[in-house]
This record gives structure tokens, sequence and C-alpha cells, in this order.
């Protein structure tokens, strides 16, 4: 009540700056957890679709979601049932760091691709001794101020 109050007077009187800012605040949805998404399959089969999706995603790069489906299509990989159920598991893997999805800017649109996340360092590049890196300094490109005789 109060807040409703408080929005319709400042919308009112004045430019309604505030008011324009607290309804757009209250307004916004909170993103989706994508920790709980359910993979509509069991998690073992969702676990062998989601490395199947991995691997084509690797392979081919950061793709969008229609490029994805294609890809997975031409892998003929079991278990996805339509390209909802892939966009599902995507969002599925996201929620587990399998993948990332980031955006890029093309003209006035957005393009949002799906990556792989780096893997870890290899533990056989972990036990073998570093190599070391001798660093020279390198020549001094100041000038010497000449003295006036």
């Amino acid at each position: 009540m109060w807040l409703a109050g408080v929005v319709k007077n400042n919308i009112k009187g004045g430019n309604g700056s505030v008011g324009s800012l607290l309804v757009r605040y209250v307004s916004r949805t909170g993103a989706v957890n994508v920790r709980k998404i359910n993979p509509k399959v069991p998690i073992p089969e969702a676990h062998s679709i989601a490395s199947s999706l991995y691997d084509v995603i690797k392979q081919h790069g950061p793709l969008t979601v229609p490029n994805t489906w294609i890809h997975a299509k031409e892998a003929g990989i079991g278990g996805l049932n339509s390209k909802t159920h892939m966009k599902i598991m995507l969002k599925w893997m996201r929620g587990r760091k399998m993948l990332k999805l980031f955006c890029t800017q093309v003209g006035s649109n957005k393009k949002f691709l799906h990556c792989t996340l780096p893997e870890e360092p290899q533990t056989d590049q972990l036990n073998s001794p570093p190599e070391l890196v001798l660093q020279t300094k390198k020549p001094s490109t100041k000038r010497k101020k000449e003295t006036k005789k």
C-alpha cells in the first residue's frame, strides 16, 4: 500500500525519475536458477546426452542454439527428443558448470553463444618440474641530458 502511494505521488508530480526507477526495480524478475532445471530424462541418460553435446560444442567452437541443433542432428545424439529438449539440456549443463553462455553484439542484434569452459591443467604437467625462464634487462631507451660547456 505504502509503496503504491509513493510511486503514484512520484509519477504524478515532478519528473518521476525516482518513481520510474522504483517501479523498474520492483518489477524485475529474478534470474532462473539453472541448478534446479529438470532434464526430463533419468540422470544417467542426461549425463550421456550432456557429454555428447559437450563434445559437439567443443569440436565446433562457440555455437548458437540453432547451430547446436544442426550439429547434434548430424552427430546423431541419442536421447534428444526435440530442439526444446536440447535447450533444456543446455540450461541443465550451464547449471552444472559444463557450459558458459555469452552474448555478442552483431549490429543492432544480440547473438547468444554456448561455449565450453576452459579445462583444468593436466596432472602430468603439474608433476613435471617447472622450466626456468631467465629475464634479461632491456637497455634503457631514455636519453641522457647533454651538458653544455
